[in-house]
């Protein structure tokens, strides 16, 4: 059941069957940030996240919902192609060049935004809450409002299952997703630090 989000534009919940054009769309926001990397081993997080758990909605220009009905039967949503995940079954992952992935090259009227979001615990008051896997609007319908009525829709939803907080991780690179957080109102709790290994060391100590 879809319903507007902004003038012209309408949410609907996912499907299980989408879960390869949910892989491009994950694949396509890493490479926004990192152009020259291969991200095909996305699709184990995909396969080890994406359940009747972790909801999905995506965002579609209104009047174009009609077209969809044929997209989800017919080859739309059918190629084969997860940040986090393990698993196997990696036979099928494609190799990806610098160029933006196509999103669904065979669907009229594509979704032009993602929302993906799973589960965390909160380490200090063991209360579950929501957590943004992935947010992405395609470039073409970029500053018209849509990732901030997506993350309003997403906390409403998150409030009313009895959610207290909310979390995402963001790159500090992300300039543009960075302001939109702030504005608002999210904080850091937190940071992530890593440490690159090099193995010429190991060896040499």
């Amino acid at each position: 059941m879809s319903k507007q989000l902004l003038p012209g534009y309408i949410i609907r919940r996912g499907s299980a069957l989408e879960r390869s054009l949910l892989l491009k769309f994950m694949q396509r926001t890493y490479q926004d940030i990192f152009p020259n990397e291969d991200f095909s081993h996305l699709e184990q997080t995909v396969k080890q996240y994406f359940s009747s758990d972790t909801p999905l909605w995506w965002v579609e220009e209104e009047g174009e919902q009609g077209s969809r009905g044929a997209e989800e039967r017919g080859s739309g949503t059918s190629a084969t192609l997860s940040d986090r995940g393990a698993g196997e079954r990696g036979s099928n992952k494609e190799s990806l060049s610098s160029a933006p992935l196509p999103l669904c090259p065979s669907a009229p009227h594509p979704p032009i935004a993602c929302l993906w979001v799973g589960n965390a615990i909160d380490q200090v008051h063991g209360n579950r809450h929501a957590h943004i896997f992935i947010l992405y609007v395609v470039p073409e319908h970029r500053r018209r409002g849509i990732g901030t009525a997506l993350m309003r829709y997403v906390e409403n939803w998150a409030i009313q299952r009895g959610d207290r907080q909310i979390g995402l991780q963001v790159f500090q690179s992300n300039k543009p997703a960075l302001n939109l957080y702030n504005q608002l109102g999210y904080q850091t709790q937190s940071i992530w630090m890593v440490k690159f290994l090099s193995a010429e060391k190991e060896t040499q100590g």
